[in-house]
């Protein structure tokens, strides 16, 4: 069973900044993209960042340009540099890797981020 294990979740306040990390527990096989979803109380989860493995990267219109996401193939390790963040950032943040060999997607438990004014 793989396992990711994310950390660096916290409060911190507005304009602050936190780096989220996310370790697969053994190797993934075909990895096709890694990226982190948020879900706010009472929301849907919604995708934040995400990159893929030629490097190319796609983010939440609302975290442009705060938000930096970053992957390791090899090491099956992905990290998300949050600046300047906003009380509206406040979610728990789950880490997401895709393997098309294995056809299927693996989550992390889930990280909270509360942003405080």
């Amino acid at each position: 069973q793989v396992n990711l294990v994310e950390s660096g979740g916290g409060l911190v306040q507005a304009g602050g900044s936190l780096r989220l990390s996310c370790a697969a527990s053994e190797a993934i096989s075909s990895v096709l993209t890694m990226g982190w979803y948020r879900q706010a109380s009472g929301k849907g989860r919604e995708l934040v960042a995400r990159v893929r493995n030629d490097g190319s990267t796609e983010y939440l219109d609302s975290v442009k340009g705060r938000f930096t996401i970053a992957g390791d193939y090899a090491k099956t390790t992905v990290v998300l540099q949050m600046n300047s963040l906003k009380p509206e950032d406040t979610a728990v943040y789950y880490c997401n890797l895709y393997s098309w060999g294995k056809g299927r997607d693996y989550w992390g438990q889930g990280t909270q981020v509360t942003v405080s004014s």
